[in-house]
């Protein structure tokens, strides 16, 4: 590798710090060491209804598929930790309040926010060598971006299947900019740091973890309240969401190695104060207009307003109260089936033998299957919990 490579790479590393990332690598553009096993991970059905992955799995074979004249990826890590806005309520006080994971507490989408940043990253490139291709990515194309990241000496791949740093945690995104330029590679990432610990194991109350490093989107909460948007959260899983209105931090919470976490200086990142925690009712108060207008261009757009309003009900089924059934019942009547469907459970798990004549009614008019099916299950449960009261 000539010095003018190398010196090219130490510029572009400081370019990287200038522009606000906290960590930065390189790594060559080969086949991802952990392509076999992603491999097997898609052949398990772990990815669920997300099928933009299984049909492009061959594009991750190697990084010349999203840039094909690439050469060097160039792995940078940002960070986005934030302390609470309002401060943790107690245990009287947290009916019907929801938690939505961390990266989404700010004003703006995180992927636009390191866009932007990669793309004055790639400025110093393009001085350099003006004929130079560049591509700028932030989790939406064919990449697996983790085992780069590891490749480029970011950090190593953890139980938890997110990429840990010993001095940053795991609280950062990550972004890659694939360039046409060979520049001298860091030194690989190669020994993890877990040891024993299984804490992020022990913590999923949804059980989305079938071993170490292998995660089962199809259990895993962030999957269930974000990916799943048109779909309902199936039965079994939902009192494992909990009070998860959108996203999961568990696993992360409870790591050791966040312990070491700094708040992040980003203005875009830093939480609104409604946000976290979120009341559950409010969110099922607003109509498509208002949902727009609150979360547009934010992560929490992702689900749609049918996908958080549903997921809104479940939380309250989980930790809402009775006083909580007036907007639930109104929620029985919404235009979206997904919403009406969630609602009805909510209605099963807080309400009592009272509620079953609203809902009966409800189902006389109810026009949706699936919306009908969600009833007769929440009469049921109400009539049994009713039964085993009187017994």
């Amino acid at each position: 590798m000539s010095s003018s490579a190398q010196q090219l790479a130490e510029r572009v590393k400081q370019r990287a710090t200038e522009c606000g990332f906290d960590l930065v690598g390189i790594a060559p553009a080969v086949t991802p060491t952990g392509y076999s096993s992603f491999l097997d991970w898609i052949d398990a059905g772990y990815a669920g209804e997300m099928q933009y992955i299984p049909n492009r799995v061959e594009a991750y074979e190697h990084p010349k598929h999203v840039l094909e004249s690439v050469k060097s990826v160039i792995m940078v890590g940002f960070n986005y930790f934030t302390e609470p806005a309002t401060p943790g309520s107690t245990s009287e006080n947290r009916q019907g309040l929801g938690h939505i994971a961390r990266y989404a507490w700010g004003t703006a989408d995180y992927h636009d926010v390191l866009r932007k940043r990669l793309k004055q990253l790639a400025s110093v490139l393009h001085d350099e060598i003006p004929d130079c291709k560049t591509r700028a990515v932030v989790d939406t194309v064919p990449l697996l971006e983790r085992d780069f990241a590891q490749l480029a000496g970011l950090g190593w791949i953890g139980k938890n299947t997110l990429l840990l740093n010993k001095q940053k945690g795991s609280w950062f995104f990550l972004g890659a900019l694939l360039i046409n330029i060979e520049l001298p590679a860091d030194a690989p990432h190669e020994t993890a740091h877990c040891g024993t610990c299984t804490r992020c194991l022990d913590v999923c109350p949804t059980d989305a973890f079938p071993a170490a490093g292998v995660l089962d989107a199809r259990k895993c909460i962030s999957y269930l309240t974000i990916e799943l948007r048109d779909q309902p959260i199936p039965t079994e899983l939902r009192t494992g969401v909990e009070d998860w209105l959108f996203g999961c931090d568990l696993c992360q919470d409870v790591c050791p190695w966040n312990s070491k976490a700094t708040p992040s200086t980003e203005p875009e990142f830093q939480p609104r104060e409604h946000l976290n925690p979120t009341d559950a009712a409010w969110l099922l108060t607003l109509n498509e207009e208002q949902f727009r207008a609150e979360f547009r261009k934010t992560p929490l757009d992702r689900p749609g307003r049918a996908g958080l309003l549903r997921t809104a009900c479940i939380v309250l089924g989980n930790v809402g109260g009775e006083q909580h059934l007036p907007q639930l019942k109104i929620s029985l009547s919404d235009q979206e089936p997904l919403i009406r469907g969630a609602a009805a459970w909510a209605i099963g798990q807080l309400g009592n033998l009272s509620q079953v004549t609203e809902l009966q009614s409800q189902l006389q008019t109810e026009d949706n299957e699936d919306v009908k099916v969600e009833i007769e299950s929440a009469m049921l449960h109400l009539q049994e919990n009713h039964d085993a009261d009187t017994d």
